[in-house]
């Protein structure tokens, strides 16, 4: 039979071991993305939250500036899909604009958008909001990542 204090000590092991699985298990399969504006970080989330640009005001000023998107599916540390694209899509889901990015291989994993040409989007835009959609293979019907107008 074992010393209380052993017995005590093996539970809580135990315990702390099932929770660490378990919260790892849960955000197993899930993709994550951070969107940056130049080199400064806006947004790092799971995907299935928008995260909305309006906040960036974006105007002339920014004219030269860029986002810069690194989309990370299934949630492992540098694995991004291949085939992969962001598009700009009208409040009816129309593509207006399309970025094709080729596939990742080491720290290029980043997809870069120029500031201007969003923008210029806005400007030709005839209302409603618009909305930046990653897609890849395995993800053709696209990820919603951020929403403007």
């Amino acid at each position: 039979m074992l010393p209380l204090n052993v017995k005590h000590w093996c539970a809580l092991t135990s315990v702390a071991l099932c929770l660490t699985l378990s919260t790892l298990a849960s955000r197993a399969g899930l993709d994550s993305f951070e969107i940056y504006l130049n080199d400064k970080l806006l947004e790092k989330m799971v995907a299935g939250k928008a995260f909305s640009l309006e906040s960036l005001r974006l105007d002339k000023s920014n004219s030269n500036d860029r986002l810069v998107i690194y989309y990370s599916q299934c949630n492992a540390v540098g694995k991004t899909g291949k085939e992969r694209s962001i598009s700009v899509k009208d409040s009816k889901g129309k593509i207006l604009k399309e970025w094709k990015f080729a596939d990742a291989t080491g720290t290029d994993a980043g997809m870069t958008i120029p500031v201007k040409e969003l923008l210029q989007l806005e400007k030709d835009k005839t209302g409603g909001a618009l909305s930046l959609y990653y897609t890849a293979q395995g993800r053709p019907e696209g990820q919603l990542l951020a929403s403007f107008s």
